[in-house]
């Protein structure tokens, strides 16, 4: 087992299902994170996963990165489009609240196990975009784009922070 001082990896998670329009939101924001990726704008030591709609095959991901940044579109009660970020507990007790996913494992259930092993990353962020349609159709709707922007530079602030503080 090796701990967060030794796992050096954020890992960027981005869920959700392309084909529900607004479900997609947490792939969309990885995507366009990868194309920052390219120009240099992330560094190679965080590793952007198109997650889907999640699977088991993710739990070593997670298991082995220092940080994980989960980006999701999540009901919120709020406008279509809002980005909010949960920190840690904030975001487990978000997770463990929200029993509505079309995902094949919830995030919660992989972090729990994550836990169990004794391998969770202590520092981990749940980037949640609220849908305003989830039906079928491969474009997200326009304020669900418009938030693609907001949701990434909350996942870069992120990165940001974590990589400037200590261990």
């Amino acid at each position: 087992m090796r701990t967060d001082a030794t796992k050096t990896r954020t890992l960027v998670l981005g869920i959700g299902n392309v084909l529900l329009s607004d479900d997609g939101a947490g792939v969309h924001v990885v995507n366009a994170l990868g194309q920052r990726q390219d120009r240099g704008e992330i560094g190679s030591d965080v590793a952007l996963r198109d997650g889907g709609t999640i699977g088991l095959a993710l739990l070593s991901e997670i298991e082995e990165s220092g940080a994980l940044i989960a980006v999701d579109a999540m009901d919120l009660d709020m406008r279509p489009g809002t980005v909010r970020t949960f920190r840690g507990a904030d975001m487990d007790a978000q997770l463990r609240g929200n029993k509505k996913t079309a995902h094949e494992v919830a995030l919660a259930d992989l972090i729990a196990a994550a836990r169990l092993a004794g391998c969770a990353p202590e520092r981990r962020a749940l980037v949640a975009i609220q849908p305003g349609a989830t039906g079928w159709g491969l474009a997200a709707t326009g304020p669900v784009q418009a938030a693609v922007p907001k949701a990434c530079g909350a996942v870069i602030a992120l990165i940001g922070e974590w990589s400037d503080a200590p261990g």
